[in-house]
Order: C-alpha cells, then sequence, then structure tokens
C-alpha cells in the first residue's frame, strides 16, 4: 500500500500556519469574553463602552478590604460589573452590623486616562442623615501598574461632610488599564508577517553564488567566503520558524 506525501515545502506551509493561528489566539484570547457588558452606563456611549472593556481582566473576581474605625469594623467588597454581596445588582457593599449597599453596577460611569480608568457606581443605600440622606456613590480609582495583574483594594475616604455629591473612594492597581507597548503587535500584524513566511518557504530557490561585490536581492541573505557571496533566500525568515517548528 502506497501512502502519498505531501511536498516538503506544503508540510511546512501547514506547520506555519498552525502557528500562525496559534499566536492569533494568545493576542486575542484575553479578550475573547464580554463580561464588562453587565455594567449598565447612565449614558450608553462607544467611548465610555470602550473604556469601561479594559477592565475585562478584572471581571468575575471577587476584591475586598477591610478597615477598623473605632470599635467598629467594615468589609468592603467590589466586584467589576458583578454582584458583590448579598443584593443582587450591587457592585461595591459594605458590611459591618448589616450590608449597605456603596453603588450599584446598573448605574455606572466609567472614565478613563492614559494609564488609568475612574468606575463609579451610583444609586446606594440612601444616607440616613448624611448628605441630604441621598444616595450612597462609590469611586474606584484603577491605576496602571505592569508588574501587578490584580492589585488589592485599599479604602482612600469616606466624604460625607458635605450637603450634596458625597462618595467612598477606593484604589486598585492592575496591568489591565496600562497603555500597550509600542512594540507589541496586533493580531493583524502576526498574520501578514506569518503570511509571508508562508509565501516565502513555498517559493524557496536555491542558493546561487555572486561574486564578492554582488548584492542579493533584499528578500535574500548572504553570506561572504573565499571572495564569493551566497545568496540564501528565505532563511532568515525560516531560520527563525524552524527553531519552533523544524523545517
Amino acid at each position: 500500500m502506497k501512502v502519498s506525501m505531501p511536498p516538503p515545502h506544503t508540510a511546512t506551509s501547514v506547520r506555519l500556519l498552525v502557528l500562525a493561528v496559534q499566536l492569533v489566539l494568545l493576542v486575542c484570547g484575553g479578550q475573547a469574553s464580554d463580561n464588562t457588558k453587565r455594567c449598565k452606563l447612565f449614558s450608553e456611549s462607544l467611548a465610555e463602552r470602550k473604556v469601561l472593556s479594559l477592565l475585562e481582566p478584572l471581571t468575575n473576581k471577587n476584591f475586598s478590604v477591610e478597615t477598623k474605625s473605632g470599635k467598629e469594623s467594615y468589609t468592603y467588597q467590589f466586584q467589576v460589573c458583578g454582584d458583590a454581596g448579598k443584593t443582587v445588582g450591587a457592585g461595591l457593599v459594605q458590611t459591618g452590623k448589616d450590608e449597605k449597599v456603596l453603588g450599584l453596577y446598573n448605574a455606572t460611569q466609567a472614565i478613563g486616562g492614559s494609564d488609568w480608568v475612574m468606575l463609579i457606581y451610583s444609586n446606594g443605600t440612601r444616607y440616613d442623615g448624611h448628605c441630604s440622606k441621598e444616595m450612597r456613590k462609590a469611586i474606584v480609582m484603577i491605576s496602571c501598574n505592569r508588574g501587578v495583574e490584580m492589585g488589592k483594594l485599599e479604602v482612600v475616604l469616606e466624604e460625607r461632610e458635605r450637603e450634596r455629591d458625597c462618595f467612598y473612594l477606593f484604589e486598585l492597581d492592575s496591568s489591565a488599564v496600562c497603555p500597550a507597548l509600542p512594540s507589541q503587535l496586533s493580531a493583524g500584524s502576526i498574520i501578514l508577517i506569518m503570511m509571508d513566511v508562508i509565501s516565502c518557504v513555498g517559493h524557496r530557490a536555491p542558493k546561487r553564488n555572486l561574486p564578492h561585490t554582488g548584492a542579493c536581492p533584499q528578500s535574500q541573505r548572504r553570506s561572504q567566503k573565499r571572495g564569493m557571496t551566497t545568496c540564501f533566500p528565505c532563511d532568515l525568515m525560516t531560520s527563525v520558524v524552524g527553531g519552533i517548528y523544524p523545517v
């Protein structure tokens, strides 16, 4: 029984195509879910929704911090577009003797800067006597820190010594809001590079010798030896790929 084998360059092209797909999945894998859509913005806009999407890696995670004030202690729980406490729809809660909702994620604002995102939850439990008995509001300042995927939640202050617009302020560090580095390749760039490699390997030509002063085409690499210049088509690119998938 004869088994026909594909030409060497065809097998190599298949391997390179598989590599390209794997690289694209690696780049795009972290952006596959859309849990931030559970947040309802006060005023829906593409710009604000884009800012909110930066926090996707932080969804489905529970952040908590405990503080003490005199003899009383409080625990704050926070989630990005998810239920943080016993109350459905509560994005940030304070628990002590009872649970107070500091903000709902169906009343969200997302403000973004170059390396930070300010997430605001409103329509929380009303104050009993402070702040004109308005509903509580929580502000979480998420700042860029490339060395921390998900930092610790920290309480900054509770501003309630005013008539209106009182708020709770929290801080959190995360690499999720860091700007992309200039050297990073997009998924489209990876595809184009890999397709160039596949095309180059598929049309490989034999090496040829030129006089010492000869110049190789831009797509070829040259090696000088014994007064001759040897051109190796595509060797530079295939050597890089060959380290991963030997050809």
